[in-house]
């Protein structure tokens, strides 16, 4: 542990080194500096409130002083923080990462000195490898004909229809019924409640996900016109409260059996409006070429992860970011995992294996993390603030909610430095793909 000391304009400021990432900083204002600052926000005060009798920006300090101490005393405290914020920041050879709430030696008075400090967490020293010369070599990826025909099949299957048919229910089938259960909704249930335990008529596919649990093993096999009973269990996190965790027995009539009808590759032409099978062929080895590209982009980026780890020497992560990101990891395995209480119980039991693994987790992330972030500073990628407001537009979208709405939530829970850093992660993988593409 070492310490320095220096003289600012403001504040005179020492430094101690904390572990090995760690510095903290400690700023002392002498009286005669806080009360100049503290001159400089009694005037903003002035200017900005209104005190009876006197025109805005009119009455004398001493009122205002005596009206507002409290509020005074704070915007200034809030104010010392600011600037010594910004004198660190300032300073180019400190790449801060994160810094702790500040912490006060005495009590903010007018009459006395006044100490504060911060903990700044720094980015580690990254000795990097020739990055530039990682070459990923992958080869092209054939497109058979057997590969063709499943694609077309499945458009057969897709773009097929049902149609009923006289045979015995069968996995994929879909049934029209009616059905009743002995579940007696209250009178303010969900239209999808009571329709979920009753309907004159509704239509069940006999396939996953079940629209009502055991339904398809109690329905295979049905046939039509004849009637069934089964009791279908609710998981606890079933998505109706009034069915989580509850038993309930339904008697099942079938009105029809249907079953979805293939296209067959003419049939598939005139639907999709193709005027011969080879055009229709052609199509579709095109798009299964682009599939692949994205599957080989995506497979060479992994590879230069790996490239990356593995020539990266060690380097030491601060003690505090690493406790955060376990934190993360392990709330985020918590979310996969946990769908009801005994979910819950079995997490807790299980929590310190969970802990091992977010821990490798963790360090794998950070590592990879510090490695990208000082590529990107050497060859100045950068991501601006409205490549993520781009980027999160675009998640609205896929995700069908408002971007507004899902911006604001990401700015609440800090998601949009998340995602700013997964996005300058991908801009120095894809930049050394290019300059290995450019080298071979």
């Amino acid at each position: 542990m070492s310490t320095e000391k220096g003289k600012k304009e403001v504040f005179e400021i020492s430094q101690e080194e904390i572990g090995s990432c760690g510095k903290k900083f400690s700023f002392l204002i002498n009286q005669k500096n806080l009360n100049q600052q503290a001159k400089i926000i009694l005037g903003r005060f002035v200017n900005q409130v209104n005190i009876p009798g006197f025109r805005r920006g009119k009455a004398p300090e001493s009122i205002v002083r005596k009206k507002y101490e409290k509020e005074l005393i704070d915007e200034l405290r809030s104010h010392l923080f600011s600037l010594a914020l910004r004198e660190i920041e300032s300073d180019a050879n400190l790449d801060i990462v994160s810094w702790s709430n500040p912490e006060e030696k005495s009590e903010l008075q007018l009459d006395r000195d006044f100490e504060f400090s911060f903990i700044f967490e720094c980015a580690p020293e990254v000795q990097l490898p020739d990055y530039k010369n990682i070459k990923i070599e992958l080869p092209e990826a054939e497109i058979t004909e057997e590969m063709i025909q499943k694609q077309i099949d499945h458009f057969g299957e897709m773009y097929g229809s049902y149609e009923d048919v006289d045979d015995v229910a069968g996995v994929n089938d879909m049934l029209k019924v009616s059905y009743t259960s002995d579940f007696e909704p209250d009178e303010n249930a969900t239209p999808f409640l009571c329709r979920q335990v009753k309907a004159e008529e509704n239509w069940i596919w006999l396939t996953e996900p079940e629209t009502i649990p055991g339904v398809i093993a109690a329905l295979t096999g049905a046939e039509k016109d004849k009637d069934y009973e089964f009791t279908a269990e609710y998981p606890e996190d079933y998505r109706e409260e009034a069915l989580r965790g509850r038993k309930v027995t339904y008697k099942v009539h079938v009105k029809a059996v249907q079953r979805r009808k293939f296209l067959n590759e003419a049939e598939l032409c005139e639907k999709m409006k193709f005027d011969s099978a080879e055009k229709l062929r052609e199509m579709v080895k095109e798009n299964l070429k682009r599939e692949n590209e994205m599957k080989k982009h995506d497979e060479i980026l992994g590879r230069i992860r790996e490239e990356l780890m593995a020539l990266t020497p060690e380097f030491p992560l601060s003690e505090q970011i690493l406790n955060g990101e376990i934190q993360n990891e392990v709330q985020r395995m918590a979310r996969e995992i946990i769908k009801s209480e005994n979910d819950a119980e079995v997490f807790k039991e299980k929590l310190e294996e969970h802990k091992a693994e977010a821990t490798g987790k963790a360090k794998e992330r950070l590592r990879m993390l510090f490695i990208c972030r000082a590529i990107a500073a050497k060859e100045g990628i950068s991501v601006s603030d409205q490549d993520v407001r781009d980027q999160v537009k675009a998640m609205s979208s896929y995700y069908n909610y408002k971007a507004k709405d899902m911006l604001s939530t990401l700015e609440r829970n800090g998601g949009l430095e998340e995602i700013k850093l997964d996005m300058m992660t991908s801009k120095v993988l894809n930049f050394i793909k290019e300059k290995s593409e450019t080298n071979k």
